[in-house]
C-alpha cells in the first residue's frame, strides 16, 4: 500500500506541471480565438482603436463583461453603471476563485493566488476542478497563459481586420456574440428545465423593460443588471436547491 501511495505522489509533479497546464489549455485557447476575433471586430465597428481593444482583452479576459463593457463605454455610461454591470456579470468568477483556492497547493502564496485568479474563466475553472488531488500554481499558470494570449491575439486580429473589411460585414459579425450565448444556454436548457424557464423569464423581463414607455429609456447596463438580479431571484424562489443537492 505504501508503495502505491509513493507512486501516486511521485506522479503528481509531472501530471500538474507547467507543461501539462499548457497542454490542457490549448483547446481552450483555440476556442477563445474565434470569440475574441468577434470582440475585436465589434470594438472596431464602434470606433474603438485596436490598441485599446487589445488592452481591454489583456486586462479582463471576460467575454460577456467585455462585450457589455464596450457598449457602455460607447454610450458614455456612468462609472457606477459600468461597475454594477461588471459586478453582476462577473461575480461568478469570485466564487470560482474561492473554490479553486481550496484545491491549489497550500504552499501557494497569496500573491500567486491573486495571479491565478486573474486567469480564472468558466472553461479554465472546469478543467482545473476536474483534476484529482491538489494542483500546483505552475499548472495553473500553464493552463491560463495560452487562453490569455489567444484571447488578446484574437482581439488584435479582429480589430485590425475591421480597418479593411466592409462596414456591413463588420456589423454582421457582431451576431457571433448572440450565437455564442445561444450555444451556451440552449444545450444546458435542454437538459435542465429550470434553466430554460429562468432564461425565458429573463427574456420576458428584458422585453418589458425595452418596450414599456415608462422603462424604455433605462440604459442597457441597468437593463442587464435588472434582468440578471430579477430572473435569478425568481429562479431561487421557484427552484430552490435542497441541502442534499448542495452536498452532491
Amino acid at each position: 500500500m505504501q508503495t502505491n501511495v509513493d507512486t501516486i505522489h511521485s506522479c503528481k509533479p509531472q501530471q500538474y506541471s507547467f507543461k501539462n497546464g499548457i497542454k490542457d489549455g490549448m483547446p481552450i485557447a483555440l476556442g477563445y480565438l474565434s470569440v475574441s476575433f468577434s470582440f475585436g471586430i465589434l470594438a472596431s465597428s464602434l470606433g474603438i482603436p485596436a490598441f485599446f481593444s487589445v488592452l481591454i482583452s489583456m486586462t479582463n479576459l471576460t467575454s460577456a463583461g467585455q462585450f457589455a463593457g464596450i457598449g457602455l463605454m460607447v454610450a458614455s455610461a456612468s462609472f457606477v453603471e459600468m461597475v454594477l454591470t461588471q459586478f453582476v456579470i462577473n461575480i461568478r468568477y469570485s466564487l470560482m476563485s474561492v473554490s479553486l483556492s481550496q484545491k491549489i497547493d497550500p504552499s501557494t502564496t497569496f500573491l500567486s493566488k491573486l495571479a491565478i485568479a486573474f486567469f480564472v474563466t468558466d472553461e479554465i475553472f472546469v478543467v482545473a476542478s476536474n483534476k484529482e488531488n491538489e494542483i500546483s500554481k505552475k499548472y495553473m499558470y500553464g493552463l491560463g497563459v495560452l487562453p490569455l494570449f489567444a484571447w488578446s491575439f484574437g482581439t488584435f486580429l479582429g480589430a485590425i481586420s475591421g480597418d479593411f473589411l466592409p462596414a456591413t460585414l463588420c456589423v454582421s459579425l457582431g451576431i457571433a456574440l448572440h450565437a455564442m450565448f445561444i450555444a451556451i444556454v440552449v444545450p444546458v436548457a435542454k437538459k435542465c428545465k429550470p434553466v430554460a424557464i429562468i432564461s425565458v423569464i429573463s427574456v420576458v423581463i428584458s422585453c418589458v423593460l425595452n418596450f414599456t414607455p415608462v422603462t424604455c429609456n433605462i440604459s442597457n447596463g441597468f437593463v442587464i443588471i435588472i434582468c440578471a438580479v430579477l430572473s435569478s431571484a425568481i429562479g431561487a424562489l421557484l427552484f430552490p436547491i435542497s441541502e442534499k443537492e448542495e452536498s452532491l
